[in-house]
């Protein structure tokens, strides 16, 4: 089944890219910089980096969209959901040692994308089903 993309479903996933790509360009260009900063290896932060740039390219494609699959965007929620238990399982986990600035860092982006899920989640409810995707 597709669901139309609301306006408030494309602001969710404008905002959701837009955050997204400003993490990626960070974490790729700033990951020397960063790595010490936050106690997070310099290649986690960088293949992080780079792990968004499709993500934001899939949120763009889809915000351009009039309908999408319900499923792809249930897909969306999902991931989201996904990189705030990976965020926090990775405090957890003891893999790495961050510092204060690092510990604050990984929240504040898990509680980031944990609204994105959120807001996407009120507006794909309130988005009509469609015939065709």
């Amino acid at each position: 089944m597709a669901v139309t993309i609301t306006p408030s479903l494309r602001t969710a996933l404008h905002l959701d890219a837009a955050a997204s790509g400003a993490m990626a360009l960070l974490a790729i260009g700033a990951a020397p910089i960063l790595s010490p900063l936050l106690g997070l290896p310099q290649p986690l932060l960088f293949w992080a980096g780079i792990a968004l740039l499709p993500w934001v390219a899939l949120l763009l494609g889809v915000a351009r969209r009039n309908t999408a699959p319900r499923l792809l965007l249930v897909d969306i929620l999902g991931l989201n959901a996904l990189w705030v238990a990976a965020s926090i399982g990775l405090l957890a986990s003891g893999l790495v040692a961050p510092t204060l600035l690092g510990y604050a860092f990984i929240v504040a982006q898990a509680l980031a994308v944990a609204a994105f899920a959120v807001l996407q989640g009120l507006a794909l409810r309130r988005s009509p089903a469609t015939a065709t995707a």
